[in-house]
């Protein structure tokens, strides 16, 4: 091993910072988002035994686990360590010094957990132990053991110690594997023949195919002009014949390499040793990336390239080195040099660009091959998620031109339709994708392998078709045949459990969520909408409990906060309201913007009869959605009940001019104008506008009948109340009230007949007597009114007892006109809170 001087390292650093500072300024794009941003094992949360159940994407290792799935740089260092560690278990006199050993193991499985070529380090130690630290040629080995065999000679001690010591190598080998086969629990990772079609084709095509890849990689060590993020798919045709041209290029890789073999085993000497070792590192860390013992799920891969560019950089390094020592050669050899790391400098300083965003990366692979629909596809994708839906179906459109029989791409197409509202293409292409996927056979178990995300067609056709309420039944069937083709399809249940509710079927909801339950228990989303049918079964004890198995999978989880605060509000058990309202409290402050949370810690103020918190909260809401009715209406009801029904008035002119049908808020304003303002008028426009919607409206007429009082139309009010009478006859205070009209006109017309013309004062003091008195009456009127009408509305209230409301007037303290008016604003506020729960609001 050569060492390597400080100035030597600087310069080597020196020169990586400067390739690759620019990279710095890249997004995470590509496999980062599903390795780093989407992946629940860097959660804080996720158990650290995750990490060694799961792969690299975060997906239990026993599923859909690519060979690939670990970081090549991560395994590389802990590679190059376990082989460092080797090379110092050779003591004096060639004893065998085991702690280096116990170290290399243990590396060795740490460099295999990154990734799984990691475990090929062992065979390099191997060759480095025989034919470097042993020194012994292919030929010398051959003829030491041919004498063996033919009984002419002993094992040397110093073979029988390299024995040992490979036989340690290859049980702690042996293992490893045993312990990643039962990780995967036997079986071969799965791809679909679009990952890497060579591996589904008949012979002779995947053996000419699968070799054709091997001087495929080489030129991409050789001349790394054309790099390609993604070689899937269409992107190297097949090498269907013995008549290809291109198996020329494989014939002359095998000739080459073959040549490399036999100098590097054949000849003693330090030139051999150093080829040997670097085709080790060329050859073996390559082994599970070539198709030779199982598929894997990609033709071509740069990044399985990493460690073989190791032993390709040492092949370099020698042949300079050897090139550089002849005088001739000299100056040409450094020239050389100087010109391959400038160039392959600037190219790296230009592809690092390439990975600044998913747009930029995916554009620059179309460069390189225009054959793959996966890359149509990613372009769609990246175009997508920056809302541009125009220009992303044209890609989609484009791969399904490519890869005709792509069904994922005939799903994008389906899904970016549906985004532009054109939800009859959208179908069409769905059903397109649909008739791609393996058909079902009655009475044949279904034993084809399906790709998990394709089978999101059906997922996605029935969300769309569901939208029409005459499909249900046929989007529950396309539910159930994701299940039947993936009993472990989880999204599939989901999405049943939303379609069962819709129609109205909770049960089986509940068990669509409760099976999806079982393949995971640790998804919150599921949990809430097992809340949510528990909610449509009237349970909501229940519905909390899910609700804060959710919370506690996801503290964060927005709408269980937000539920859950509404639930315990609505239970109205005070004990929980301080636990509704942190949860509140939380919900907005991961939802800013959202001015329903604000409205409803303003309602949680009022149930508190907090009214300074629950007016700040409520202008809060309405700043963040000036229309927002129900926040609207509260805001007035709540200085209506505090005494500021002044303030009131412009907030309900805010109300009725977004909702000008508003009945209780124009109740709430003739109220308002009648009793603070005494504007008669304004009243009577209020409570017209009422009968205007609707003429049968007990409450709005009963109130008029009141301004007919106050306008001394005694007549006309007799005849609005036998009216408002015939259309609530069971309202014992409306008979009451009438009773007490045409009294005081009976009162009235005996008054003007036993009256002297010339002494009118009796009359007319008697006369405005008359009309305080009903004055009163009416008072009392209106105050029961408004109670009745929201008692029958207030579900959540307790009835107000009618005793209260039927004592005279003139009997009533000042506190118990006080109180009845708190129980009629605090009926009307129950009631437009159940009227918002009704509409969703």
């Amino acid at each position: 091993m050569a060492d390597v001087s400080l100035k030597e390292a600087a310069l080597i650093v020196g020169v990586v910072a400067a390739c690759y500072w620019n990279s710095l300024f890249c997004g995470f794009v590509f496999d980062d988002v599903s390795a780093i941003l989407d992946n629940k094992d860097l959660h804080p949360s996720t158990p650290l035994r995750n990490l060694f159940q799961n792969d690299f994407w975060g997906t239990p290792m026993s599923e859909v686990t690519g060979v690939v799935g670990r970081a090549e740089l991560l395994s590389s260092i802990f590679f190059l360590a376990a082989f460092l560690s080797y090379t110092k278990s050779k003591g004096p006199d060639n004893t065998i010094v085991w702690t280096p050993i116990a170290v290399t193991v243990f590396l060795v499985a740490v460099a295999t957990l990154c990734k799984e070529q990691g475990i090929t380090v062992v065979g390099i130690c191997c060759v480095y132990e025989v034919f470097i630290a042993q020194g012994y040629t292919l030929p010398a080995l051959l003829d030491t053991a041919l004498q063996i065999l033919r009984g002419k000679g002993s094992i040397p001690f110093s073979m029988l110690q390299t024995l040992l010591k490979l036989i340690v190598l290859m049980f702690s080998t042996l293992l490893l594997v045993v312990v990643r086969v039962q990780v995967i629990q036997s079986q071969l990772p799965v791809f679909t023949r679009f990952d890497n079609p060579a591996a589904v084709s008949p012979s002779p095509a995947r053996q000419l195919t699968f070799n054709y890849l091997l001087p495929v990689n080489a030129w991409l060590l050789l001349n790394p002009s054309e790099l390609c993020c993604d070689w899937t798919m269409g992107t190297i045709p097949l090498v269907e014949s013995l008549l290809d041209v291109r198996n020329i290029a494989t014939l002359t890789f095998f000739c080459f390499l073959g040549s490399l073999m036999v100098f590097s085993l054949r000849y003693p000497g330090d030139s051999s040793k150093t080829v040997l070792m670097a085709l080790c590192l060329i050859v073996l860390p390559f082994i599970p990336a070539s198709n030779l013992f199982f598929p894997v799920g990609f033709v071509v891969a740069e990044r399985v390239l990493y460690v073989p560019s190791m032993g390709f950089c040492i092949l370099v390094a020698h042949g300079w080195k050897k090139l550089s020592n002849k005088s001739v050669l000299r100056k040409i050899s450094w020239v050389c040099l100087a010109a391959v790391l400038f160039t392959h400098a600037l190219k790296t300083l230009h592809r690092n660009w390439d990975w600044e965003s998913e747009y930029t990366l995916f554009m620059s692979a179309l460069k390189v091959n225009k054959n793959n629909a996966k890359l149509w596809n990613n372009v769609g994708h990246a175009l997508e998620n920056e809302k541009n839906f125009e220009r992303a179906l044209q890609f989609f459109i484009q791969a399904t031109q490519v890869q005709p029989d792509d069904i994922g791409a005939h799903m994008n197409v389906g899904r970016t339709y549906k985004n532009l509202n054109k939800t009859k293409e959208a179908e069409e292409s769905y059903m397109i994708a649909k008739s791609l996927m393996p058909q079902i056979i009655p009475g044949k178990k279904y034993a084809a392998r399906v790709a998990p995300n394709h089978l999101n067609v059906y997922i996605n056709l029935a969300n769309l078709i569901r939208a029409n309420e005459s499909r249900l039944e046929e989007a529950d069937q396309l539910y159930r045949q994701a299940i039947s083709m993936r009993p472990d399809f989880k999204q599939a249940y989901i999405s049943r459990g939303e379609l069962l509710l819709k129609m109205n079927k909770p049960l089986k909801a509940k068990e669509a969520y409760l099976r999806a339950l079982e393949l995971d228990r640790t998804n919150a989303d599921l949990w809430y909408n097992l809340a949510i049918v528990y909610i449509e079964l009237k349970d909501p004890t229940e519905a909390l409990k899910n609700f804060n198995r959710a919370l506690e999978l996801n503290p964060a989880h927005k709408l269980a906060l937000f539920n859950s605060a509404l639930l315990m509000q609505e239970s109205g058990d005070a004990r929980l309201r301080p636990e509704a309202k942190q949860r509140l409290l939380h919900y907005v402050k991961e939802e800013p913007q959202d001015s329903n949370g604000y409205f409803n810690l303003g309602m949680l103020a009022m149930d508190d009869k907090k009214d300074m918190e629950a007016e700040a909260w409520m202008k809060k809401a309405i700043r963040l959605q000036p229309n927002f009715r129900s926040a609207l209406f509260n805001l007035a009801l709540l200085y209506s009940q505090t005494g500021k029904e002044l303030m009131a008035l412009p907030v309900l002119e805010d109300l009725l001019r977004y909702y000008p049908d508003h009945t209780k808020g124009l109740i709430l304003k003739g109220d308002i104008l009648m009793n603070q303002k005494k504007d008669i008028v304004g009243a009577k426009k209020c409570f017209e506008k009422i009968l205007e919607l609707d003429p049968n409206n007990v409450q709005g007429k009963h109130n008029l009948c009141v301004v007919y009082f106050e306008e001394k139309d005694l007549i006309k009010a007799e005849k609005c109340l036998v009216e408002t009478l015939a259309l609530a006859p069971n309202e014992e205070y409306i008979q009451r009230h009438l009773n007490i009209v045409r009294s005081k006109i009976a009162s009235l017309g005996a008054m003007e007949q036993s009256s002297l013309p010339s002494d009118g004062t009796a009359a007319t003091a008697a006369k405005k007597n008359s009309f305080q008195n009903l004055k009163e009456a009416k008072s009392e009127k209106t105050t029961t009114q408004s109670t009745a009408d929201n008692k029958e509305h207030s579900k959540n209230k307790k009835p107000t007892e009618k005793s209260s409301v039927d004592k005279e007037t003139p009997k009533k303290s000042t506190k118990e006109i006080k109180d009845i008016e708190k129980k009629r604003v605090a009926a009307l506020k129950r009631l437009e809170e159940i009227e918002r729960i009704l509409n969703g609001e």
